[in-house]
């Protein structure tokens, strides 16, 4: 029997989750709700093989910390981690065995972003539900959206800087947009554009999942 603890919640639903990879003869999953400092401690001890860190605290408690980490690793228990605070410690605990996934994993592993406030949102600590939009999906959809033609790396840059100063639980579109100086067209036609766009964060968190059930198939 292999057992996995996976830390989601945020962004992945663990009913999406479950849908890649479930309980099964060979395999207990168990879903957690983002990882804060102190949990691993506490959740070894249900002597796990591998633990996928999707989602974590980052102001609201203390966040895991890189001891806890190495801890887990020194066990021999493998650690991935991905998309949101799994993809920030991972760039920071790779060389140590920690495995990272996905493109948010690859933006700090590469130094393109540094800071946590990029992965940051507001929740809704019942639902999970994200209350603001993270800046690394915003990012990643602007930087499409040049590429789309819909605006320009002036406008780009633009967005960015708005969106950069409003402090992350505030931080959306619509008011990002609204203190931009796009015109109404654009405007609209980036709307449309963010209306059918992928969330990175969510799409790593699928990487991650889909990583570990092929290692345990």
């Amino acid at each position: 029997m292999v057992k996995i603890i996976i830390y989601t919640g945020l962004s992945l639903p663990f009913d999406e989750a479950k849908e890649i990879l479930d309980s099964h003869a060979d395999v207990e999953v168990i879903y957690k709700r983002p990882i804060k400092r102190g949990d691993l401690g506490h959740d070894i001890k249900e002597n796990p093989d591998i633990i996928g860190i999707i989602d974590g605290v980052f102001h609201q408690n203390s966040s895991v910390g890189h001891k806890e980490i190495l801890n887990v690793l020194n066990k021999g228990i493998t650690v991935v981690g991905s998309s949101s605070m799994g993809a920030l410690r991972a760039s920071e605990m790779d060389s140590l065995g920690m495995i990272g996934i996905g493109y948010v994993y690859e933006q700090y592993a590469t130094g393109k972003v540094a800071s946590d406030d990029d992965v940051a949102v507001m929740l809704d600590s019942d639902t999970l539900e994200s209350l603001s939009e993270p800046l690394i999906n915003m990012d990643y959809v602007f930087t499409n959206a040049v590429s789309e033609n819909i605006i320009n790396e002036t406008q780009k840059d633009e967005l960015i800087r708005i969106a950069k100063s409003t402090f992350y639980p505030k931080r959306n579109y619509s008011q990002t947009l609204n203190e931009s100086d796009l015109d109404e067209e654009t405007k609209n036609k980036l709307i449309n554009f963010i209306r059918t766009s992928v969330d990175i964060k969510k799409e790593d968190a699928k990487e991650l999942i889909r990583y570990i059930r092929d290692m345990v198939e």
